[in-house]
């Protein structure tokens, strides 16, 4: 269910819910269990942030711009 829910924050919602992780897990006053719950769902959100940048990368590149600068369009992504 964790996933599911990481898996509709925007970018932003889940950067600001990765550093909270971090900041909790560099206190270290955290129990043992808890740190590890707490990593894992930090790793969760790294990889959700990760696969949010790539797609952002991969829309940015596939804009085609026209000889004076002004986007033409966008080009189809290759698949492959």
């Amino acid at each position: 269910m964790a996933d599911a829910q990481i898996a509709q924050m925007s970018f932003e919602t889940a950067m600001a819910e990765l550093e909270q992780v971090v900041t909790q897990l560099e206190r270290g006053d955290v129990a043992l269990d808890d740190s590890i719950t707490l990593y894992e769902r930090g790793a969760a959100l790294k990889a959700h942030c990760e696969a949010k940048l790539k797609s952002a990368e991969e829309k940015v590149a596939a804009i085609t711009l026209t000889g004076d600068g002004q986007p033409a369009g966008v080009a189809p992504l290759d698949a492959g």
